[in-house]
């Protein structure tokens, strides 16, 4: 627990220190002016907007659960090991909700090779959703089919990886070819194992239903951006809102550093600025806001998830090395 509480404590420091510097360069009294006249009850409503695109998303995780065959985990203590990887979405790329494993490992005693390619496979639909949710809403906006062509050129080129028995076999192989009793030779059979449950998970018609559930989960987030826009008087369209949101998400994820800090931030407050026309500070305004709504927000809803599965499991990351295992 104390390397998870540091590196959350590290992505709050850098979370203010850009937050800070966005508010400085907008103007602090320009930005307390924007903030003053913000109608509260609309971050509310972001923020619920945000639970939901969770509550979706729980769905799909309940859906590659039972497509590896993972049976008799109760679907209270299933939500909440869900949630609890929400702690850690500050990690780069949310690799960091492999946690997930860790914790349905430690309470249902299912082992991680088996389930953490399960993140892999909610990141590569997360961005095919997200792809899509940019292509509704880039008509009309230069560059904005271009994030589109970047996205689907990367989703194909994983595909392609996964899809294809010479790359990925090959991959594997070289692992089984490291020396006896190297650290690389032990994960050899973890590898292969997770690699086999991606591939279960990554069929066309394993992709339809998941990539369905990111479109709508993303679209709760794109949602509440629109929603936090009204809330500052501002009369940007929904479909323009969710480009917006998206194509900052995109490059948010693309970019491995914690939670996509700076980049997202970057990307969502200089569109909302130089294309959507909304004024520098409510700009700026506007992005922390929908950042503590779906970043922050999510960090929040973790530690109570985290706690409440702690109470009905108290052995839970009860051992000294019990920390979010590293990506491999």
């Amino acid at each position: 627990m104390n390397r998870l509480l540091r590196r959350l404590l590290f992505a709050m420091i850098l979370g203010v220190a850009v937050y800070g510097v966005f508010a400085l360069w907008s103007g602090l009294s320009s930005v307390a002016e924007s903030l003053a006249r913000f109608a509260w009850g609309a971050f509310a409503a972001a923020c619920g907007l945000a639970f939901t695109n969770y509550l979706i998303r729980f769905l799909k995780w309940e859906y590659y659960l039972a497509r590896i065959e993972v049976r008799g985990v109760p679907k209270l203590d299933s939500l909440l090991t869900f949630l609890s990887g929400l702690v850690l979405t500050v990690t780069p790329a949310k690799v960091g909700e492999v946690f997930k494993s860790l914790v349905l490992h430690q309470t249902h005693g299912v082992a991680m090779a088996r389930t953490a390619p399960i993140v892999l496979a909610e990141r590569l639909t997360d961005v095919i959703g997200i792809v899509i949710l940019i292509v509704a809403g880039s008509a009309g906006f230069a560059g904005g089919l271009g994030w589109a062509v970047a996205g689907s050129v990367l989703v194909v080129a994983v595909l392609v990886v996964i899809s294809s028995d010479r790359i990925s076999g090959g991959l594997v192989a070289m692992l089984g070819r490291a020396p006896e009793g190297s650290r690389r030779a032990r994960l050899a059979p973890k590898v292969s194992e997770a690699w086999q449950s991606l591939r279960i998970m990554t069929t066309p018609a394993a992709l339809l239903w998941p990539t369905l559930l990111s479109v709508a989960a993303w679209f709760m987030e794109c949602l509440a951006m629109y929603v936090v826009l009204r809330g500052f008087g501002e009369h940007t369209s929904v479909l323009v809102a969710s480009f917006f949101y998206a194509t900052a998400t995109l490059a948010g994820a693309l970019i491995p550093v914690p939670g996509g800090l700076g980049v997202t931030e970057t990307t969502l407050q200089e569109q909302l600025y130089r294309i959507g026309g909304v004024p520098a500070a409510t700009a700026t305004s506007a992005m922390i806001l929908v950042r503590f709504a779906t970043l922050w927000f999510a960090v929040l809803v973790g530690f109570v998830a985290l706690g409440l599965m702690k109470s009905r499991h108290p052995g839970l990351l009860a051992e000294k090395d019990a920390a979010p295992p590293e990506p491999t």
